[in-house]
């Protein structure tokens, strides 16, 4: 079973790109010209890094990565 891996999805200034990553997963990301093309891509890179991590008998890393949450104090 492949763990649930959060995917971060940004835009890419430099690019002009969408990019969708996977923090569990080293070196796990792809680029679309759409937010859905991104996390399309990275999909397919997220497989592929599996197959390749399962060809070399590793397990699959744990779904660790969490949200930053960011809170602000409000002036009263």
């Amino acid at each position: 079973m492949i763990p649930k891996y959060h995917i971060n999805i940004f835009w890419w200034e430099p690019d002009q790109r969408w990019v969708a990553d996977i923090p569990d997963l080293k070196s796990c990301s792809a680029h679309g010209a759409t937010p859905q093309e991104a996390v399309s891509e990275v999909q397919i890179a997220m497989a592929l890094w599996l197959e390749v991590a399962a060809d070399r008998g590793m397990k699959p890393p744990e779904a660790n990565y969490r949200v930053p949450v960011r809170v602000e104090a409000r002036a009263a």
